[in-house]
């Protein structure tokens, strides 16, 4: 009776360990690490700023190229779900590596779609990979040598859904 004393005990033991032990890292996880702000972050105000002082350019574009529809015009944003733009990084890091490149950025492009059936192609927008050669240019002061260009050959991100309707300003 007194070995199974002793085990019952230790099973109690062993249980209120784990317990702490488990409560402890999920506190972890409900806390999570801090998270660090992006360079280049802006308000809900500055964005509609911005969304503001563009409605000239895209008047001027979408009053000279298209008729008025009842679409909404031509594009003003572009959406991806989060699962394809991690998919996305994903991808590109991986051809990054096979095309000889780190990547280390993203950079998104303003585009159109070709003329067809006598209509002006609506706008797009589409996201490319950034990076550096991994060969070297053989620089005395790397740090100089400037910013990431393109990855040649990588394959790019297109086919956002545009807003709804196309021309909405921000916020949507």
């Amino acid at each position: 009776m007194k070995k199974f004393g002793l085990l019952l005990l230790g099973i109690i033991l062993g249980a209120l360990a784990m317990y702490f032990y488990c409560s402890k890292d999920v506190a972890d996880m409900e806390s999570g690490q801090p998270t660090v702000a992006p360079k280049g972050i802006i308000t809900s105000n500055q964005a509609m700023v911005l969304d503001k002082a563009y409605d000239i350019k895209h008047r001027i574009i979408n009053d000279s190229l298209f008729k008025k529809s009842t679409d909404g015009g031509d594009n003003r944003s572009s959406w991806w779900p989060i699962e394809d733009i991690q998919n996305f990084i994903n991808h590109a890091e991986n051809q990054a590596g096979e095309l000889g490149y780190t990547m280390d950025g993203l950079r998104v492009y303003l585009g159109a779609y070709p003329k067809a059936n006598g209509q002006e192609g609506l706008t797009t927008m589409f996201i490319v990979p950034t990076g550096k050669s991994n060969k070297s240019n053989g620089s005395m002061f790397p740090m100089l040598q400037g910013g990431s260009g393109d990855i040649k050959g990588a394959d790019g991100l297109n086919f956002g859904q545009s807003g709804y309707p196309p021309g909405a300003n921000y916020p949507q």
